[in-house]
């Protein structure tokens, strides 16, 4: 027979949920961060322009 498992405490929970929205925080910071250095023009990320993809 089917044996129902043991419930998840509450604090396991919000522990596992806590991590994953962090984890979400700090992608965003860094996909800002990233725009931000774009828009400056100081930024060694090189990403493809309009002019590049004339010429090919």
């Amino acid at each position: 027979m089917a044996v129902p498992k043991k419930k998840t405490s509450k604090s396991k929970r919000d522990k596992r949920r806590a991590t994953w929205r962090h984890k979400a925080v700090v992608e965003a910071q860094k996909a800002l961060s990233l725009g931000k250095s774009i828009l400056t023009g100081r930024s060694t990320f090189v990403y493809p322009t309009t002019e590049e993809e004339d010429e090919e």
